[in-house]
């Protein structure tokens, strides 16, 4: 009996959500439709800043992995650097600055605001990684 008590929380719990993440899908596909990729590409220097540059913009912009794909080749072909790219995709796929209200409406604040600025370092710090690796192995 304790599954239909559970699968009536799971559909409250669903039914609950569902509105707050359609608008989170409306308001991304808004952003992303106000700055395109070569608005993006013209605030990268090249420099070592681009990693914080690319992870800020990639937790404002937030999306669907499958799009990043897409984004990060256009970027890459705009002249952008890999650990910008990698900064940004990388925070595009794990922070979420759109969805913050609603993950703490969901999760907690204390946990959404941890989980979303240890996203934001591991976003730097990977990026910096691949660089370093993908530089060493060229070499």
């Amino acid at each position: 009996m304790h599954y239909r008590e559970s699968a009536a929380k799971t559909l409250r719990s669903f039914f609950y959500t569902l509105p707050l993440m359609l608008g989170i899908i409306l308001l991304i596909s808004l952003v992303l439709a106000v700055i395109p990729p070569e608005m993006i590409s013209a605030l990268f220097s090249g420099g070592p800043s681009d990693s914080l540059i690319g992870a800020a913009v990639g937790s404002i912009a937030g999306g669907s992995p499958v799009a990043s794909y897409v984004i990060g080749g256009e970027l890459l072909s705009a002249g952008v650097s890999l650990l910008a790219v990698t900064a940004f995709l990388v925070a595009w796929v794990t922070v979420g600055l759109i969805q913050l209200p609603v993950e703490m409406d969901l999760l907690g604040r204390r946990f959404a605001i941890i989980r979303n600025a240890l996203s934001f370092v591991f976003a730097i710090l990977v990026a910096s990684l691949v660089s370093l690796v993908l530089e060493v192995l060229a070499a």
